[in-house]
């Protein structure tokens, strides 16, 4: 047994109708340079944002475009996809709180 092969190997041996080793290419790891920029406001006011007392749970649905937006800056920024929608609902109330005077004229018809 000189050498194992591995399938794929195999495959793109038989595809190109060689039996010839493949050449070995050598990557060089990619380095990543970080500027130190400073990080945008927001950023940090995410982080800020604390989710460890709140027990509810509400299911949303995005467009596939926003969701994998999100799933992104997940990645990107380490920041939980439900601390960006929990922030960004509190912020939306805070400016239009049109939507609480709304909720309360509601339920005080319920109570009437």
């Amino acid at each position: 047994m000189s050498e194992i092969k591995s399938l794929a190997d195999q495959l793109r041996n038989k595809i190109s109708g060689t039996d010839a080793q493949p050449e070995e290419t050598t990557k060089s790891p990619k380095v990543r340079t970080t500027k130190s920029q400073p990080l945008p406001p927001i950023l940090e006011q995410l982080r800020a944002h604390d989710l460890a007392d709140h027990k509810s749970m509400v299911h949303t649905r995005f467009k596939n475009p926003t969701a994998h937006l999100l799933h992104h800056f997940k990645m990107a920024t380490g920041i939980e996809v439900n601390k960006v929608v929990g922030y960004a609902v509190e912020q939306f109330i805070e400016q239009h709180p049109e939507i609480k005077t709304i909720v309360k004229q509601y339920l005080q018809k319920l109570e009437i």
